[in-house]
């Protein structure tokens, strides 16, 4: 889901491989798995299943990720920082770039689906991997939007009534909210309805 950052690095999730040829074959399977969550969603109860419809060995599988939550989370991380790495550098963080980011994201259907299901899982005891990941990625992306909606309140484009902090955790909430509502009802304007936030920003008249 929501993300302005592309500069967290999935090989931390799981084992990135010693040798060139390794760090490839990675790459990869997480290239495959983007790309079968396209087509197909997210569905899967296994490793075994996973790599099934990647279509790599379930030994392949287990000699990167030790397992399905830590394979997932992997999988979830490479999409952002692949999808960030084609955005535009110097476009300044805020609703435009989560309207870019929700839009990207509901174009891979299973990946909302796998945000949504992982950041659920990362709640349960014992699910180190997301909850260390999500933590961090939630943690990031609202200091980035803090620090670009202070910046725009000092040049009073934006309104400074509300804490940049405040603004940042509510679109993040607006942009998640919209697209857990888009799985249930695609109808759903994911960019009509974050540029109405936006709006919302406009310093008082």
């Amino acid at each position: 889901m929501s993300t302005t950052d592309g500069t967290g690095d999935e090989a931390v999730i799981g084992r990135r491989g010693l040798q060139p040829k390794g760090v490839a074959r990675r790459q990869e399977i997480l290239d495959r798995a983007i790309e079968v969550f396209r087509e197909r969603g997210a569905d899967g109860t296994s490793l075994r299943r996973i790599a099934e419809a990647i279509g790599v060995s379930h030994a392949a599988l287990l000699h990167y990720f030790d397992s399905r939550e830590q394979l997932l989370v992997a999988v979830y991380a490479h999409a952002e920082i692949r999808r960030n790495a084609a955005a535009d550098p110097i476009v300044t963080p805020g609703v435009d770039t989560m309207i870019a980011a929700a839009i990207a994201n509901v174009d891979v259907p299973g990946l909302v689906q796998l945000y949504t299901t992982l950041l659920a899982a990362s709640l349960e005891a014992g699910n180190d991997v997301g909850r260390e990941f999500f933590s961090a990625r939630f943690e990031r992306v609202r200091d980035e939007l803090t620090t670009s909606f202070h910046r725009q309140q000092v040049d009073g484009d934006i309104r400074d009534d509300v804490p940049a902090e405040d603004l940042a955790a509510l679109l993040i909430a607006a942009s998640d909210g919209l697209q857990i509502q888009w799985l249930l009802e695609p109808s759903i304007g994911l960019s009509e309805t974050l540029r109405t936030f936006g709006r919302l920003l406009q310093p008082p008249r």
